[in-house]
């Protein structure tokens, strides 16, 4: 059974965005159009431009999306692409920017698609069905230390290393439970008390799978010179290595020399940030929403 998407921060987003009629939006990750719905709703001369890699997601927000007007346009497509697919269309700067990082709940719930350690599935978690590459093939044909790095680097998997020599071990895994199992199996009793293993790693090998970590480097190297001024960029993360790169992105445009502090000079900085979280009743009612956080830039000048 799909549970209904509930977009996180929505209200926060809208509010941030501070959306303006006859604006230039882009929404990087659609998703199922939670907060695409309501930025278009805004819109009157204003366009909206959606990003997605899965082509499902894509089908399914043009239905929702039609029913509100047709300022939009829906590119299937990695965010790492922004500047070359914004250009086949003509754009060169916009207003908004939004990207909702991660794997999206109708994925998770659709056993299918193979995202999710709760159901007994095959390992696949693309998010773009047209990528060769999925958790399969990693956890049975990628070396030993080449797991052990991504379990480690991408979501700080305890006892990577002896993971990543069981699992080369106990080849062919080609189910989500049997990964489970294997976990269970080879960990110390303390570890999986004290919080399902499976989590970790079935994070890393997505992260790996659809190359989130890079392509989010990827876009945030393009995005700044594409705003307008007082253009905002609003990214929500889940968890702390996607956030710690947002962060440091965030500060580097900040950054100004400190020597300039004593000169008898005003020093303007271009960029303004803040951080917001959810309030504690969405966190009740939408268990996705308890480790999000929204950063959001806006360009001064």
């Amino acid at each position: 059974m799909i549970e209904k998407h509930i977009p996180v921060l929505l209200n926060e987003v809208i509010e941030t965005l501070e959306i303006k009629p006859d604006g230039i939006y882009v929404d990087l990750t659609l998703g199922r159009a939670g907060h695409s719905q309501e930025i278009l709703k805004r819109l009157d001369k204003g366009k909206l431009i959606c990003f997605d890699k899965d082509i499902e997601a894509i089908k399914e927000s043009n239905e929702k999306l039609a029913k509100i007007n047709s300022n939009y346009i829906l590119i299937k497509s990695d965010f790492r692409f922004v500047s070359e697919e914004l250009n086949k269309i003509g754009v060169n700067k916009v207003d908004g920017f939004l990207a909702d990082l991660g794997v999206s709940s109708p994925q998770l719930d659709d056993a299918k698609r193979g995202f999710s350690y709760s159901q007994n599935t095959e390992l696949d978690m693309r998010m773009d069905l047209d990528n060769p590459l999925n958790a399969k093939d990693i956890i049975n044909s990628y070396s030993e230390d080449q797991i052990a790095r991504i379990l480690y680097e991408n979501a700080d998997v305890k006892l990577a290393k002896l993971i990543a020599k069981a699992i080369v071990a106990n080849r062919p895994i080609n189910t989500s439970f049997e990964l489970n199992e294997l976990l269970k199996n080879i960990l110390p009793a303390k570890v999986v008390r004290e919080k399902n293993p499976s989590k970790a790693v079935f994070q890393a090998l997505r992260i790996a799978v659809n190359d989130e970590l890079n392509s989010l480097n990827d876009l945030l190297s393009q995005v700044a010179p594409l705003l307008n001024k007082n253009g905002k960029l609003a990214i929500i993360t889940f968890h702390s290595k996607e956030d710690a790169i947002v962060k440091n992105y965030f500060q580097k445009l900040n950054y100004h020399d400190p020597k300039l502090n004593k000169l008898p000079v005003q020093v303007d900085k271009q960029w303004k940030q803040k951080i917001i979280f959810p309030q504690e009743e969405e966190a009740k009612e939408n268990r996705r929403a308890r480790s999000a956080k929204l950063r959001v830039i806006t360009k001064l000048y």
